[in-house]
């Protein structure tokens, strides 16, 4: 679901979570040492591949990843320097000129492809355009400093309408020496197969609970679920993702997951309308705080994972129907913003098909002819 905020910022993506550091400013990364170690042997190798594909669930560090190998490659341009045959991740020892420049977005040697803001709407876009990624011809016709290495970032290349990814898929066919592009993506399916096959793809799981934990407490120092119960069920809810806790505890979700676990176990229509009420202000943000929850919900029983802090047995289904229903809500709620839908209707859609679709006898097979 895409999000909106109030007001434009060139520095600020489009994702921020206020008072958290962004993935340009972090400078820690938990839980993904491999994936590191994978980045920083084909570096010093020689053999660095020009293009990645960082891919895993939201929130997780894939951003900030990013940056990381961002800031490795600038601070150590030089693949065959002595020092970093005994590296054994991606943190740098640089000059706070070089981490100051990243930080604050105007590091002239990177360029970070984002939504942009949209000055009629006063919102951002619901898309990366073909404009936003054809800044690439004019980055990469300067003359790069600071070692002669220029760092593309798309994020996410999810978000990516199909104009912009075939522009994408020019600059990859034939980019310049000492040129890495990274592309991030939660969806990777969404991108065309001839960007992935150029791409060198670099997974990342969501996090073990010890990590999780650590990056919490890293991003923000003030992190408090209130009490024992809360922390529980958020950090289960969460998934591994530090974004998803942080946003769970600042918007008191686990009100909102009992609504909605209540909703889906009773299958009651007052129900579902009072859930739809709430989503209904185009202004806020609870719709996207549902579709999480939800997608949530469908990704355990896809998972077949036990539904944490509610007591509520989901029925046994056909796995199908439960990733058919997952795929459903991902690709109807990417349409709420894009074409200005009706969320209160969107809502009740969703949770009617849901009912529907657990209903006694909606997964039984026809018997098979005598």
């Amino acid at each position: 679901m895409a999000r909106s905020p109030k007001s434009p910022d060139s520095l600020t993506p489009p994702d921020q979570i206020p008072g958290i550091a962004l993935p340009r400013e972090n400078l820690r990364l938990f839980g993904h040492e491999a994936a590191e170690r994978v980045v920083l042997n084909a570096y010093r190798s020689g053999r660095m591949h020009h293009a990645w594909l960082i891919t895993g669930p939201e929130g997780i560090g894939k951003a900030t990843l990013a940056f990381r190998i961002a800031r490795f490659i600038l601070a150590n341009p030089d693949p065959a320097r002595g020092s970093l045959a005994t590296a054994d991740d991606l943190g740098v020892d640089a000059p706070q000129g070089l981490i100051g420049k990243i930080a604050h977005g105007i590091h002239p040697n990177i360029l970070h492809l984002q939504r942009p803001w949209d000055e009629k709407t006063k919102r951002y876009r619901t898309e990366i355009s073909v404009d936003t990624v054809r800044r690439i011809v004019p980055f990469l016709g300067t003359t790069a400093g600071e070692g002669g290495w220029r760092i593309i970032i798309v994020d996410p290349a999810d978000e990516m309408n199909r104009s912009a990814a075939n522009a994408l898929l020019k600059a990859l066919e034939e980019p310049p020496v000492r040129t890495v592009f990274v592309l991030v993506s939660q969806t990777p399916g969404r991108l065309l197969a001839t960007i992935r096959s150029r791409c060198r793809t670099l997974p990342l799981r969501p996090l073990g609970m010890s990590d999780l934990s650590a990056a919490l407490a890293h991003l923000d120092t003030d992190f408090s679920p209130g009490d024992q119960d809360k922390g529980r069920l958020i950090t289960a809810l969460a998934e591994g993702s530090p974004r998803r806790a942080l946003e769970h505890n600042g918007q008191n979700s686990e009100a909102l997951y009992g609504e909605l676990i209540n909703g889906l176990k009773t299958c009651d229509p007052l129900a579902f309308h009072s859930l739809a009420d709430k989503c209904a202000d185009p202004r806020g943000e609870t719709l996207g705080q549902l579709l999480d929850l939800y997608a949530g919900y469908l990704h355990r029983r896809v998972k077949g994972q036990a539904e944490p802090g509610s007591g509520h047995e989901p029925p046994l289904l056909p796995l199908v129907t439960w990733a058919e229903l997952w795929e459903k809500a991902a690709r109807s709620a990417s349409d709420v913003d894009i074409y200005n839908l009706d969320r209160k209707a969107f809502v009740l859609d969703l949770l009617e098909r849901h009912a529907a679709a657990v209903s006694p006898g909606a997964n039984r097979r026809p018997p098979a002819a005598a």
